[in-house]
């Protein structure tokens, strides 16, 4: 899919950890002097990539996400790190590299909170961005080097571990197109090929230049779908017009129950993931079947 970065003077990264057995981090998020110390590694290992790192800005949000948080319409978690660098002083000073962290009393900030049913999950992600008058040539760097060449060295993946309470099996950088290839790879592994290209228009849909794109999803025996106007609609079929759309041929009244039910389970794993990613969806009766019914 063709599309325009929403703010090209900003490069959108995470720091992927993955953590070993899935056991959860003892702590939300860093304290304030790791959170700095592991911003300070972070900037030194991507400016290993590419010199032109040190001459930007580096913002840290130093508390760990779900990957779904982090891949939602409008990038919020990356535009959480943006308001806090924004406001953060020494806007003077030059290229400041800061970690937001836990509070002196060791609590979590409200921006720095993650989703509390997304806690669990092997896979956590920290959001950090850069900007600054090298980030051209640094971000064309980091699209080509860090997916392949972006693990944390010893000292940040020690401070890294040490400050969360966690058990740690790999800590690697990633660009935010990074993110999105690697959970696109993950869905289609799980047979969600049809659901991530729905996702994907949702996602990078306000930035395409057609602010009006649309993507219908019109792909039996998968849910008929649509994305526009900012939601995904889904079409709720009768038993009649799904076995028009899915099974005409089909006479056995056991089986076409059960494909029913299943269809169903279907259409609400869809919602489902649609919402963690933060896409509103509603759910439409059309009881031809027809896909005109979702404009």
């Amino acid at each position: 899919m063709s599309f325009t970065a929403p703010d090209p003077a900003v490069f959108r990264g995470v720091i992927a950890i993955e953590l070993r057995d899935g056991g959860l981090p003892e702590r939300a998020a860093l304290p304030a002097d790791v959170a700095g110390e592991v911003a300070v590694l972070l900037g030194r290992d991507l400016a290993k990539l590419t010199p032109d790192v040190a001459d930007c800005e580096l913002a840290l949000m130093a508390a760990h996400f779900d990957p779904a948080e982090a891949l939602r319409p409008g990038w919020p978690l990356h535009q959480r790190v943006l308001e806090l660098l924004q406001r953060a002083p020494g806007q003077a000073q030059g290229a400041r590299v800061i970690g937001f962290g836990a509070d002196a009393q060791g609590d979590v900030p409200q921006p720095l909170q993650c989703d509390p049913a997304l806690a669990g999950g092997g896979l956590r992600v920290m959001p950090f961005v850069l900007r600054g008058p090298g980030l051209a040539a640094a971000a064309d760097q980091l699209e080509s080097k860090l997916f392949d060449c972006g693990m944390a060295q010893a000292d940040a993946a020690l401070a890294l571990q040490d400050g969360l309470g966690a058990r740690i099996e790999h800590i690697r950088y990633l660009s935010l197109h990074d993110l999105l290839a690697m959970m696109a790879m993950q869905y289609q592994n799980v047979g969600l090929d049809a659901l991530w290209s729905l996702l994907e228009h949702a996602l990078l849909g306000p930035m395409l230049a057609d602010k009006d794109a649309e993507f219908l999803l019109d792909a039996p025996p998968e849910p008929l779908a649509r994305y526009g106007d900012g939601e995904v609609r889904i079409a709720m079929l009768s038993p009649q017009a799904w076995r028009a759309r899915n099974a005409p041929q089909e006479t056995d009244s056991g089986k076409l129950e059960r494909g029913y039910i299943r269809f169903q389970a279907r259409q609400r794993q869809y919602a489902a993931v649609l919402e963690v990613h933060g896409v509103p969806v509603q759910f439409v009766h059309c009881g031809d079947g027809n896909s005109d019914c979702l404009r």
